[in-house]
């Protein structure tokens, strides 16, 4: 089973737990000999954790006369499928090669060639909330998340905090048996519980995850990361000149998925895999950087770029054949192409380069993991989504650009192109 996904965030994970759910409820289903420390079951999901069965064995006075019994492990229903969910973030609706855009985007492309595409995304505009409706399969504002964790304030709904209640899918998944982990991001930890003193309760690890290898909070710097594996801070990167999160999140999630199948191959897994890109900072490699730039991608500037996506998405099927583009915004808001400066012009080209093999990069190291499954023979009984974006094209660098995302937080939002192309090669 394969899919891209561009349907809501919330609806889209509450519908595998459902699945799951409904599947176990039709019929219980028992494998092995109840008692025997091998015996598994399925559970109706009404009630997490199921309550505990009755003792089904005897205890008499003398331990040999007495008759042991093991209460049946909990395991997903026969057929259910493995669980890839892949998240990008901060990336529009005409960044990727798969819905008309002109950035190479393999993976994407070839899942939707071999499964279904989606259009019409709900989410919020922020990340967090948009999490937080993945995770649960609530609106954010149930789940605690009106804004994103940093500003959250001691008001119900916008605390960042996951009540109990609103179980995350990683919790009603791994009460039915499954393996999970999550790669990557995690924007729904509060921050006065984003550090080693914990409490974790908020953390993947208590909310259903049983490995976690990545960062806390809305981006990472990807040649040195804030990183953790569940909760212990590592620092993989020492030493290790060109070392990126993009390609060790990869091989932290190839390594984990192998180790399951080695071990148990029989015991499905749920992975929510969420790179940090494309966020801010935009931490291609040079190597990608050099691939995008030797494609001329963008030299005929933005207005050119602009109907070139729209005429792609028409062809595609997208967009109706008579839709007309929205006006230009006008020169006093964005200066048309022809407009521009000669500096102007080098520094947005390397700019949007640099988003551009940031977005190539990350969906290549997504193809390695989804290979992988492929390579394992599992890709057949697997469910992929993969959703471009929790939110639209992030507009944090202005009208100009920012080659410091700290920079617009702290409101510098026109820093001229002639002090930019200073940190041009950088």
């Amino acid at each position: 089973m394969k899919t891209v996904a561009g349907i809501g965030p919330a609806f889209a994970l509450s519908a595998v737990a459902a699945l799951v759910s409904l599947a176990g409820a039709s019929a219980q289903q028992v494998t092995g000999t109840l008692g025997s420390p091998s015996a598994t079951t399925t559970i109706d999901g009404r009630q997490l954790p199921p309550p505990p069965p009755d003792f089904g064995g005897e205890i008499r006075e003398q331990a040999l006369a007495s008759t042991p019994w093991w209460a049946p492990r909990v395991a997903p229903p026969e057929g259910a499928p493995n669980v890839l969910v892949i998240m990008t973030d901060d990336s529009g609706f005409g960044v990727p090669s798969t819905f008309g855009g002109v950035i190479p985007t393999a993976a994407m492309d070839q899942l939707a060639q071999e499964g279904l595409r989606y259009t019409a995304i709900h989410s919020t505009a922020l990340c967090s909330p948009t999490r937080a409706a993945l995770l649960t399969g609530r609106n954010h504002h149930t789940a605690g998340f009106g804004v994103i964790s940093e500003q959250s304030t001691g008001y119900p709904s916008y605390n960042s905090i996951i009540q109990p209640d609103k179980a995350t899918i990683g919790r009603v998944l791994r009460d039915h048996g499954y393996a999970t982990s999550w790669f990557g991001k995690n924007h729904n930890v509060p921050a006065f519980a984003a550090s080693q003193a914990g409490p974790f309760d908020q953390w993947p690890i208590g909310m259903g995850f049983e490995y976690f290898y990545g960062f806390i909070g809305g981006d990472a710097n990807h040649w040195q990361p804030n990183l953790f594996r569940n909760t212990t801070q590592i620092y993989p990167f020492e030493g290790q000149p060109g070392w990126n999160l993009n390609t060790a999140m990869a091989d932290d999630a190839i390594r984990h998925i192998t180790e399951l199948h080695q071990i148990d191959p029989s015991k499905p897994f749920f992975v929510k895999y969420t790179p940090g890109a494309q966020h801010a900072p935009h931490h291609p490699t040079q190597a990608w950087v050099d691939r995008i730039a030797e494609l001329n991608l963008f030299d005929d500037g933005y207005e050119a770029l602009r109907e070139t996506i729209f005429q792609n998405q028409k062809k595609m099927g997208y967009v109706p054949a008579d839709a007309e583009l929205a006006p230009w915004p006008g020169a006093d808001i964005l200066k048309p192409w022809d407009d521009l400066t000669d500096d102007e012009k080098k520094l947005f080209i390397r700019q949007v380069e640099v988003f551009a093999a940031f977005v190539a990069y990350t969906d290549h190291e997504i193809g390695r993991v989804i290979q992988a499954i492929r390579d394992l023979g599992k890709f057949d009984d697997t469910l992929i989504i993969y959703i471009n974006g929790d939110n639209g094209t992030s507009a944090e660098g202005g009208p100009l650009g920012s080659p410091n995302e700290v920079a617009f937080f702290n409101g510098l939002n026109a820093i001229p192109a002639e002090t930019q192309l200073q940190y041009y090669d950088a």
